[in-house]
């Protein structure tokens, strides 16, 4: 891949992760950024957020969707929580999450979609001020 394509790619990336993420996360995980991890926040930004989540084919909201339910059925319980904070940012509503976990209990097992139920409960609950 060209040097020019490269950088187009993170850069559409970077501003796909922003727009989904959020400003404030972005720059706090950029300063949290090393020497070592630098290559890995380069991949992701370039393929995840430069490349398949900046494709056309399907909305933010789609695409968040579809990435709370992975990360739900993976058990990945912190980008889980990040996911569903972002949707403020996607447009996936709590009525759509309530879905995507239903899905979950069926195709990744109960006990899956009952631990991520309770971290995005908590999620939304933080979003909405009431903490829980």
């Amino acid at each position: 891949m060209s040097e020019s394509k490269k950088n187009e790619r993170y850069e559409t990336g970077m501003a796909t992760r922003r727009a989904v993420l959020g400003d404030d996360w972005v720059d706090a995980a950029e300063k949290r950024k090393t020497d070592f991890d630098a290559p890995f926040q380069e991949l992701i930004t370039e393929a995840a957020w430069g490349h398949v989540w900046s494709r056309p084919n399907w909305t933010k909201r789609e695409r968040s969707i579809v990435t709370i339910a992975l990360l739900a059925a993976l058990g990945q319980d912190e980008e889980l929580a990040m996911h569903a904070r972002a949707t403020v940012n996607t447009g996936a509503t709590a009525e759509d999450l309530r879905e995507a976990m239903l899905h979950v209990a069926i195709y990744a097992g109960v006990p899956a979609a009952n631990h991520a139920i309770k971290i995005v409960k908590r999620t939304l609950a933080e979003l909405e001020g009431d903490g829980e």
